[in-house]
């Protein structure tokens, strides 16, 4: 933080020597302008100040006599004068200095040859190059700056903060003492308003050195109301840059955990280190330790977030069940460069309890922290490297998982050691492009099958643009698979494939622009015969148990996009897309389609819609307004009954007075993995009531099962300078021992001082 006391723009008075000026005389008292106003009374000066010599030139058009230097003084004012009984140059009027980009203005200034002070009086304004200000009744500083004072003092500092203080006291050793302090970040422009949160102190101090604020008996206050008294607080000042100390805590009552504080200490290990310690203190359990720890590498970084207790179970109500014993969990990822093209990187994901993370609410656990992505429910721990260049592609990764659902069981879950594909591309100019692949998949389990795979194959692919503007692509694939199996489990030890497509995709482009719309339409086939009987019954399905074939694989010559199972035989598939593009930026876009086959391959399930000998049709739609409206849907229907198999909406809105997200999904029982009806919806939004306030809320509800699974409602206060949130949030899901629970939770971020529990809106 710069104070007034840093500002160097007087530091040129610390030269002057005994003053030499044309004028009506080369000295002269008040006395003698007393008796002569009529000379005084117009006087416009300007006052050099180049080091040792000190010119005055009365008058708007007389020069100085000399050139300034760089480092000059440059002191404008209605009337300049010298009182020689006191030695003293004084300014009055309109008093304005400047020194290297600096300005000090005010209605008197004093500059005292014998004492070597520098003294301004009166609505006195300091402003740095930056822009800050600062603001004082009166202030006074030695020619050095090491030491000075100033009354009635204030300050606008970095992110609009505000700073004062019915005195403020310099120190040689940067010290800057305040007394009777207020600190914002509110504007307080308005002589009747006062600012919504604000820090008062009896004393307080600014560190330069530190760039840190301390306080002494400081009362933090909501719109003027004291809400918190703290004996010391200390925060860093705007412009410094991260400093340890203490964040702003998180503060609600639980059903699980009862009342509970969480106090978050932040602490700047070094310039490429950091840690967060938060423990969690409540009524009902024993406190929970947070850490969350980042450091940054020449290569790369890491982060680890991790919590630990010992503790019993507990449920939805805080009831305690079972014995004490350590509980815990870690979520650590990390990333390094090996060269410009190669990095590997790692991640861990593991608790000690299944329902560990939602007993303490605990977010991130389904966050992408490596190459793969977990499921729901489900961690997944991983050691991978990843290369790319313009033309190959190669990952290698171990995987281990650990499951956080009731019917999950630890023995059956594999691990995966190793995982690996690579990929080789030529482009062969006129003849088109071609790849080369490799992949490799070692699947070990304590109890079950395992399995290893091996696949090698071959793709060529051309872009031909026909007469009449008819594109025609046609492609060829290859690939050859062997599998090692559990013959016990199996039937057979090892299994030997070749699979492989060929054909073209033909399409009609067509473009019409308009005035007001320019529209877009593509009606496309592809047609493609590939190895029949390609699915062995013996080969365990282990990346495909959730795959559903939809638009974005519609012309696909194998719509199944893995590797343990494949689509041979004929198929052709039909489509047509089209879209509408406004010159005001609305656009419009749908795709619909369907597939057929000339074989039905039982390998194939209802729900993967490759199964029969055709799909279902389907279809994406979505319509852009901008901020305004954002919508977009994905549809599937049965082929035979034009039942509605599958619905996914989604809409978004921003608007001045309303944001909001709205999902809705219904899927028939015929594709659902568990063979019943799933069907839901998730609001989330807020809604500006008045200028200041807001009802923010977000529900997620299970149709089919007749149940609110999660939703929260609650009151926001908003103006530039900070955000209060009074939320109230219910979970009725059930979860073996866990059942429905709720929460209060109180929420604010005050700008410049950070985020006290609060979140991003979504």
């Amino acid at each position: 933080m710069a104070f007034w006391s840093q500002y160097a723009l007087l530091a040129g008075f610390s030269a002057v020597l005994p003053l030499a000026a044309h004028a009506q005389a080369q000295e002269a008292t008040v006395a003698d302008r007393a008796a002569s106003p009529a000379a005084t009374a117009d006087l416009d000066a300007a006052v050099r100040l180049p080091g040792s010599v000190t010119e005055i030139t009365p008058g708007p058009s007389a020069e100085a006599a000399t050139e300034t230097p760089s480092e000059s003084v440059i002191l404008e004012a209605d009337r300049v004068y010298e009182i020689s009984g006191e030695n003293s140059i004084v300014a009055e009027g309109n008093v304005e200095a400047l020194y290297q980009g600096r300005t000090l203005r005010a209605d008197k200034l004093v500059f005292n040859r014998t004492t070597e002070k520098v003294r301004a009086i009166g609505n006195v304004i300091v402003t740095d190059p930056d822009g800050a200000q600062q603001f004082a009744d009166e202030m006074e500083v030695g020619t050095t700056l090491s030491d000075g004072y100033a009354i009635g003092f204030s300050a606008r500092l970095a992110e609009g903060a505000i700073v004062a203080a019915s005195s403020a006291v310099r120190r040689p050793d940067g010290i800057n003492a305040l007394e009777q302090m207020v600190y914002t970040s509110c504007e307080v422009c308005e002589t009747d308003k006062t600012p919504t949160w604000s820090i008062r102190a009896r004393r307080a101090v600014l560190d330069q050195n530190s760039q840190m604020i301390s306080y002494r008996d400081a009362v933090v206050e909501v719109a003027g109301i004291p809400v918190f008294y703290l004996p010391y607080l200390a925060h860093p000042d705007p412009n410094s840059e991260r400093r340890s100390g203490l964040l702003i805590p998180d503060v609600g009552v639980s059903s699980k955990i009862g009342t509970f504080y969480k106090q978050p200490y932040y602490w700047a290990i070094s310039d490429s280190s950091e840690v967060t310690i938060a423990p969690l203190l409540s009524e009902n359990v024993n406190p929970v330790l947070n850490v969350d720890f980042k450091k940054r590498f020449y290569s790369g970084a890491i982060r680890i977030d991790a919590s630990a207790t010992n503790e019993a179970d507990f449920d939805g109500d805080g009831n305690l069940f079972g014995e004490k014993q350590f509980r815990g969990h870690v979520y650590a990822n990390g990333a390094f460069a090996i060269t410009p093209e190669w990095l590997w990187g790692f991640a861990v994901e593991s608790q000690t309890d299944d329902l560990y993370d939602r007993r303490y609410d605990i977010d991130g656990q389904t966050d992408k922290r490596g190459l793969y992505q977990n499921q729901p429910r489900r961690l997944l721990s991983q050691l991978f490297a990843v290369g790319q260049g313009n033309d190959f592609y190669a990952d290698a990764a171990i995987l281990k998982s650990q499951g956080l659902r009731g019917q999950d069981d630890a023995d059956r879950l594999p691990f995966v050691a190793p995982l690996l594909y690579a990929e080789k591309n030529w482009d062969l100019g006129k003849y088109g492009f071609a790849n080369l692949n490799i992949s490799s998949a070692v699947l070990r389990r304590d109890v079950g099958a395992d399995s290893q795979r091996v696949s090698a194959g071959a793709e060529w692919r051309d872009f031909n643009l026909l007469p009449g503007g008819f594109t025609f692509e046609p492609f060829a694939e290859l690939r050859g698979d062997f599998y090692g199996l559990d013959e016990e489990i199996s039937g057979k030890s090892n299994v030997s494939r070749a699979v492989g497509n060929a054909g073209a995709k033909i399409a009609y482009p067509m473009i019409r622009p308009g005035e007001t719309v320019d529209f877009m339409l593509e009606p496309a086939v592809m047609g493609a015969w590939g190895f029949s009987n390609a699915n062995d019954a013996a080969i365990p399905v282990e990346d495909s148990l959730l795959y559903e074939s939809d638009e974005s694989s519609l012309f696909d010559a194998n719509g199944f996009g893995n590797f343990d199972l494949y689509e041979g035989d004929g198929k052709i598939s039909a489509g047509i897309t089209a879209r509408a593009l406004w010159k005001n930026g609305t656009e419009l876009s749908t795709q619909v389609g369907r597939r057929w086959r000339s074989r039905a391959d039982e390998a194939f399930n209802v729900a993967s819609n490759l199964d029969g000998t055709s799909s279902d049709w389907v279809a994406t739609t979505s319509l852009d307004f901008g901020n305004a409206l954002q919508l977009s849907s994905r549809l599937r229907i049965d082929d035979a009954e034009f039942a509605l198999n599958r619905l996914d909406l989604r809409a978004s809105t921003s608007l001045k007075r309303f944001r909001g997200v709205a999902q809705y999904y219904n899927i028939n029982e015929r594709i659902s993995p568990l063979g019943v009806p799933d069907e839901g919806v998730f609001l989330q939004g807020e809604v500006q009531v008045t200028e200041n306030y807001s009802v923010i809320f977000s529900q997620l509800r299970d149709i089919a099962g007749n149940l609110n699974a999660r939703q929260e409602i609650g009151l926001a206060f908003s103006d530039p300078c900070s955000r209060f949130e009074l939320v109230y949030s219910r979970n009725e899901q059930f979860d073996r021992t866990l059942g429905p629970s709720e929460n209060f939770q109180f929420r604010f971020t005050l700008k410049s001082l950070g985020n006290f529990g609060s979140e991003e809106f979504d």
